[in-house]
């Protein structure tokens, strides 16, 4: 895939999601303080004085204290003065003070109001010391919900309401949070898990208390069926008081299912006057849409067949609020066994439910645009994989921002989430109308699910709409900006994939879309992507195949056109694959130059070609080591640009004993004329060394012919292309002729001699010789082949002298 932008991040602002509240520039300060040197530089806005507002409102205060200013001469985050400990301690009272009022208008609870304030002031130095502590042990906070359980205050709604009073803190929170150098976004991170873990402790807590509770019921009912009439008057008192006076809700009915007693907290739950309760039946507080096994297991009971069942069960109250309880229905039977009673035993849960709602959905939805996360997005697309029928298919965009990286760089990361923003709701309208998901899978991606997708052209009519959407720039912050975007598009029948394989075809096909030019859809192809996969696995195997000696080297004579003598080989590499055969230059070399591996391929190319040559210096007619022919190695790129190419050279030359002007290297004709700095001076220390320099395939590129006569080139290679209209003397393109003609005279106006490459007739070379072309490569003279097809040539043609 191409580089995106992954670095926008949700501000301050996302302390909304958290259940919090926003906060904003000029909040107060928070209630405690301790300096932390490792957390994240982050510079505070200035804090401002706010009037106090009247109880339950959010306080709102003036700053605690000052802080030193911790700038340098050298720059740094200029943070305003450190609270003082008489200010943190009057905050901690306050936030203590506000707790107890907020506590005490929903929960009237065994404690004075002073023990309860003196209480809650316990517990909130415990809060602040646990936000603040390193390392951050958010566990801790279970012990603090659980010390709410423990003192008895667990009102309806206590828990929702102490949550909302931190929310209504956060801007102090968050100024301090500037003030310990701490990233705001990470502190506001601490608070959302210490409010799980005091959640979780409070929960915990109070089932433990509710299942005592229930035990002590059970108990009592067990008794009163066995004890002595005596002895069930006792139990029966014992029974009554819990069932009175627990905050369990309670409810005894008949077999027949006709409710026959509840007490004061069933009562109070449904909002309803305890003496409305009794002779009704239990079946009128099902609802419609609960599950069926529910009603499966209440006829269970009801018959005997079953002895007890718990579930999570909603209710209405009588104002039509939803009650969400956890039930334990009980049968208890009587002497001869028989079916007698039903206990129902309720724990109301609605601020836990509310509370995991709350979670669940910023689990599932992303911080900064409010959209659908990835990880909802993957439950929408499995959940979609595991109920389809037969003949249902899927469609994907897969959606990437062209060039955000340079709204991030260029006008800073602040813009760059508001204009994500505004795109997101741009894009979320239009996609929503059409009733399809639309998720941000992260910075600037967005992926939009088609269920149920009536083909391509469907979905392809999707994406053009998504481009369209995007041409109308977006004001941000005094900015008109204009957005582009890549879609990869997959559309497919869901039988036979699945999620993850359908997800990887859409990434691809975004990378197909970003390649191609950008600001535009491209569908996903079978074929190409089988293409693609076969070329990186060769690319993977490329390391193996260089270390087990897949790679052979092959050999062709540079023949002079003059006499046919042999003036040169070429050394050309070949992979020789144990599944697939020969594979040629074209498939693996460009994966080669990719990957890095042509380094270490070339020298292995060289040192294979160098020792061949050295062999052939005493072959042919002369035994002079000044005819013997020169071996020619291709050299990449990438190659050029490795800063050790010289002294390799040197050490191939030393450990074969090839003289340096019997060595020459290839270049492609747009590789030397990029070459510059360090590559172009490596090629002329090699000239220097009397190493041979040529162009490859002249002609096919374009070459500043000035620069050229700088180069340390001593030949050019004319490409076969050219040389392809000059097969026959007859019907020769005189196009072709006029050219080669033309950079022959270039060539050896510039010293050099010329090379033609593709020669397969003999029509061809007469007419290259003609020309003055001084030497010629191809089938005509000889195939590519392995060594010992060059030692023969070497003794059966006379070499150049």
């Amino acid at each position: 895939m191409s580089p995106r932008s992954d670095d926008a991040s949700p501000g301050a602002g996302g302390a909304g999601a958290a259940g919090l509240g926003a906060g904003e520039a000029g909040a107060p300060t928070a209630f405690t303080h301790a300096g932390d040197a490792s957390a994240a530089t982050v510079e505070a806005p200035p804090a401002a004085d706010v009037p106090a507002t009247e109880a339950g409102d959010p306080p709102r205060h003036a700053p605690l204290g000052d802080t030193p200013d911790r700038s340098s001469a050298g720059g740094g985050v200029h943070m305003p003065p450190r609270p003082k400990a008489p200010q943190i301690a009057a905050a901690k009272d306050e936030f203590a003070h506000q707790w107890a009022k907020t506590v005490e208008s929903v929960d009237h609870g065994p404690l004075p109001a002073d023990e309860m304030h003196d209480h809650l002031r316990e517990l909130t130095e415990r809060l602040a010391n646990l936000l603040d502590s390193d390392p951050f042990q958010p566990n801790d906070a279970r012990e603090i919900g659980a010390a709410l359980v423990t003192a008895h205050l667990t009102g309806t709604g206590t828990l929702e309401r102490s949550f909302g009073l931190i929310g209504h803190w956060w801007p102090r929170l968050r100024e301090h949070a500037f003030a310990l150098r701490r990233n705001p976004d990470d502190y506001l991170l601490r608070i959302t898990q210490v409010q799980g873990a005091f959640a979780a402790g409070y929960a915990e807590a109070l089932r433990n208390r509710t299942l005592a509770e229930q035990r002590a019921v059970h108990a009592a009912v067990l008794d009163a069926r066995e004890l002595t009439e005596q002895a069930l008057h006792t139990s029966e008192a014992r029974f009554r008081a819990v069932f009175e006076q627990s905050g369990l809700g309670i409810a005894i009915a008949g077999i027949d299912g006709v409710i026959l007693d509840v007490n004061p907290a069933l009562a109070q739950m449904f909002g309803v006057p305890t003496d409305d309760l009794p002779g009704r039946r239990i079946r009128d507080f099902m609802l419609a849409d609960d599950p069926a096994h529910i009603h499966d297991w209440y006829a269970e009971l009801a018959r005997g067949a079953r002895e007890h069942f718990s579930v999570e069960k909603r209710y209405r109250r009588a104002d039509g609020e939803p009650l969400w309880t956890h039930l334990t229905l009980s049968l208890v039977r009587d002497a001869s066994g028989a079916p007698q009673y039903q206990v129902a035993m309720m724990e109301d849960v609605t601020d836990r439910h509310r509370l995991y709602t709350r979670l669940r959905h910023q689990a599932q939805h992303d911080p900064l645009t409010g959209m659908p996360n990835r990880a909802l997005f993957f439950e929408r697309l499995e959940s979609l994989f595991g109920r389809a029928g037969d003949g249902d298919r899927v469609g994907l965009c897969y959606l990437d921002l062209d060039g955000f990286k340079v709204v991030n760089d260029s006008l800073g990361h602040d813009v760059g989430d508001q204009l994500l923003i505004a795109v997101a709701r741009r894009l979320d309208a239009y996609v929503s109308r059409a009733g399809h998901l639309m998720a941000r899978m992260g910075g600037d991606e967005f992926m939009v699910l088609v269920e149920h997708a009536a083909g391509t052209g469907q979905v392809v009519a999707l994406a053009e709409g998504i481009l369209a959407a995007l041409r109308e720039p977006f004001r941000i912050r005094g900015h008109d900006l204009t957005v582009r975007a890549s879609i990869g598009i997959v559309e497919r029948p869901i039988a036979g994939s699945g999620p993850a394989d359908t997800m990887r075809a859409a990434d691809i096909t975004l990378y197909w879309a970003k390649s191609e030019g950008k600001g535009r859809w491209t569908v996903f192809d079978t074929e190409r992507n089988d293409r693609e996969v076969a070329r990186y696995t060769l690319s993977a195997e490329m390391p193996a195949a260089l270390q087990n000696g897949e790679f052979d080297v092959d050999y062709q004579p540079l023949v002079a056109l003059a006499d046919n003598s042999v003036l040169g080989v070429e050394a050309l590499v070949r992979w020789r694959h144990p599944r697939q055969g020969l594979i040629g230059p074209d498939r693996f070399i460009g994966l080669a130059e990719e990957t890095g591996l042509i380094v270490p391929l070339g020298m292995y190319v060289l040192e294979r070609a160098c020792r061949e040559a050295q062999r052939w210096r005493g072959y042919g007619l002369s035994r002079e080591a000044g005819t013997a022919p020169f071996i020619s190695v291709n050299l990449a790129e990438r190659q050029c640009h490795d800063t050790g190419l010289v002294r390799h050279v040197q050490r191939v030359l030393a450990e074969t004993g090839l003289e340096p002007h019997r060595l020459q290297f290839e270049l492609t004709e747009s590789q030397i004329m990029a070459t510059d700095g360090g590559p172009l001076e490596r090629l002329r220390e090699l000239a220097d060394m009397g190493v041979r320099i040529a162009i490859d395939d002249f002609g096919t590129g374009y070459s500043n012919l000035a620069y050229l006569r700088r180069l340390p080139v001593c030949e050019l290679k004319i490409a076969g292309s050219f040389v392809e209209g000059l097969r026959t003397l007859g019907d020769a393109d005189p196009v072709d002729a006029r050219i080669v003609a033309s950079l022959v005279d270039l060539a050896h106006a510039l010293g050099l001699t010329v090379t033609a490459e593709g020669i397969e007739t003999a029509a061809q070379a007469e007419r290259l010789r003609a020309i003055g072309c001084d030497a010629g490569q191809g089938w005509y003279f000889s195939r590519p082949g392995p060594p010992d097809r060059i030692t023969s040539l070497l003794d059966g043609v006379p070499k150049a002298g």
